[in-house]
């Protein structure tokens, strides 16, 4: 049972910041924090808490990312000064692409958009970026931070096949995915800091296997509403779990016993990222700050036991912002 076995296979969930009751951070930082999740009022506005210039596609791209990647977004304030607006381009191509799939009727259209992608890329490297706003924005990031192409190419590729709406067969498939999405995308953001390191590349490649893997159990009651399931089967097998399960919003043990599963094997990947920790240069732990909001999310299905549909999983974290400044002042991921 998920309940019973928990702490063998876990240990004690961390929710990102040790040591939190023990240290009490400077008062400014308190009010730094807070300041991440106030309500904003205009892309002028955020554009300047940022510390970016007003620009029409600098705004774009933040509100984007404000509307649609929050945690994205919060993690993105938090990078050194003149990495954000990269950073901010980067997260925004990546939402681009992510709603190209839930935002079209058939797959042809879909392709369609994929192919605008591929094409828009191959023109930001011959420096002749299309008229819209995230192509202007990564235009100037690749330029400003050499970018490598490869890792851009393989988020469309990923994202383009999965446009066919179909489960994953294995963890290992959901994992292959978020290893060209996810972690690619967290390359990417350590070249943008400056990073070339062999260490953080390993820890880039599970911190970004966890985020995929959370990403699928989050966004589960969202497509169970759409009459999909993509949770892997060979687990769902395993426990003698149907996809009509889920669409039926089942509590039963063994429904139970397969989000177990799959949120283990994201907490495994966030261990290992923090095996190399003593390795990892100090300069790329911004772009791991994202561990925080995942931790966030297992401690609270571990809470829930487990309970996929529970309304709190569904519920914003008011403190996150909080949380991740502290992560950021502490230098931890």
């Amino acid at each position: 049972m998920a309940a019973s076995t928990l702490g063998s296979a876990w240990g004690p969930l961390r929710l990102g910041v040790p040591g939190l009751c023990c240290r009490r951070p400077l008062r400014g930082l308190w009010a730094r924090a807070w300041r991440l999740s106030e309500p904003v009022a205009s892309g002028r506005s955020v554009a300047a808490a940022s510390g970016l210039g007003a620009s029409g596609t600098d705004r774009y791209c933040l509100e984007l990312l404000r509307k649609r990647d929050y945690e994205g977004y919060l993690c993105s304030l938090l990078l050194p000064a003149e990495s954000r607006s990269s950073a901010f381009a980067l997260r925004a191509f990546n939402v681009e692409l992510a709603q190209i799939k839930d935002s079209v009727s058939e797959k042809t259209i879909g392709l369609m958009r994929m192919q605008f992608w591929k094409k828009t890329v191959d023109d930001i490297y011959s420096d002749n970026p299309p008229h819209q706003p995230v192509a202007i924005e990564l235009w100037k990031a690749v330029r400003r931070h050499n970018l490598t192409k490869r890792w851009l190419m393989k988020i469309i590729d990923e994202r383009e096949k999965n446009l066919d709406d179909k489960a994953y067969r294995n963890i290992q498939e959901l994992e292959n995915y978020a290893e060209n999405t996810q972690s690619s995308l967290l390359y990417l953001t350590l070249e943008i800091l400056g990073v070339k390191d062999l260490h953080a590349d390993h820890a880039a490649s599970h911190i970004g296997k966890a985020q995929g893997i959370i990403t699928c159990l989050r966004a589960t009651p969202y497509h169970g509403s759409r009459r999909r399931v993509f949770l892997p089967m060979d687990i769902c097998m395993l426990h003698g779990v149907s996809q009509e399960d889920f669409l039926q919003k089942r509590q039963d043990r063994n429904v139970r016993d397969v989000v177990y599963d799959v949120a283990s094997q994201a907490h495994l990947h966030l261990k290992h990222a923090r095996s190399f920790h003593r390795s990892v240069p100090v300069k790329a732990f911004p772009a791991f700050l994202q561990t925080v909001a995942l931790e966030d999310y297992l401690k609270k299905i571990q809470q829930v036991d487990f309970d996929l549909f529970h309304p709190s999983l569904q519920q914003k974290n008011t403190l996150l912002p909080l949380f991740l400044y502290i992560q950021s002042w502490r230098k931890r991921y």
